[in-house]
């Protein structure tokens, strides 16, 4: 008598998928390159806080924290230096409201900083835990930041429509356009940290053949 066996026969259906490997070095380097922005921007704005001298109108220079007149010097450059008549007291600089505008100007832009600074925190945190805690504390530290952009934005609107009548573009200093550089910053790290989030990994496919 012969003996009949009954083999298995394994089909594949379609193409078999050849396994994709998982991107964790593009992944850990793009939120790098989101804490490294978020910490220039935070040099940067802390900078431009401090220094506070962003427009130079003429023969005055405004800052955030005091205004000052300026002197030519004497030996008839075309280069002026601050004289020593500088004062804390804005109202003197003849704009309406400068002294108010500038104070709200100045307070916004340092809630920025450090909204920035808790936002900076919380994302490297993210990198050194696991799991949903990790997802949690770079989503909060990706709002931070981008919290952070919008009060810079309307700190230094609120500059320019102060002193809109003797704004230039010449006129604004370096310190001003670290600012304003600092201010993208915040928003391309901020909307970059949230849009990261909602990649999702490409895990490798093994494919296994069905069994009929």
């Amino acid at each position: 008598m012969d003996q009949i066996s009954d083999d298995s026969v394994y089909l594949q259906v379609g193409a078999v998928p050849r396994g994709k490997p998982t991107p964790i070095f593009l992944d850990l380097f793009c939120r790098s390159l989101i804490i490294l922005c978020t910490f220039l921007s935070v040099i940067l704005s802390s900078v431009a806080v401090c220094d506070g001298h962003w427009m130079l109108a003429g023969r005055r220079m405004f800052g955030l924290w005091y205004f000052c007149s300026l002197e030519e010097e004497e030996q008839g450059s075309q280069s002026f230096k601050a004289s020593s008549n500088c004062t804390r007291h804005l109202e003197e600089a003849g704009v309406d409201g400068l002294g108010v505008g500038l104070a709200v100007c100045r307070s916004v832009i340092t809630l920025a900083v450090v909204s920035a600074i808790f936002g900076l925190e919380l994302l490297v945190m993210s990198q050194v835990s696991e799991g949903r805690d990790s997802s949690q504390r770079w989503t909060l530290g990706a709002r931070l930041v981008l919290l952070a952009g919008v009060m810079a934005a309307g700190g230094v609107a609120t500059f320019v429509l102060l002193l809109r009548a003797s704004a230039t573009l010449l006129g604004f200093t370096l310190t001003f356009w670290c600012q304003f550089t600092a201010t993208f910053l915040f928003f391309l790290s901020g909307m970059a940290a949230q849009h990261i989030q909602h990649i999702e990994p490409l895990l490798p496919f093994s494919g296994h053949p069905e069994k009929v």
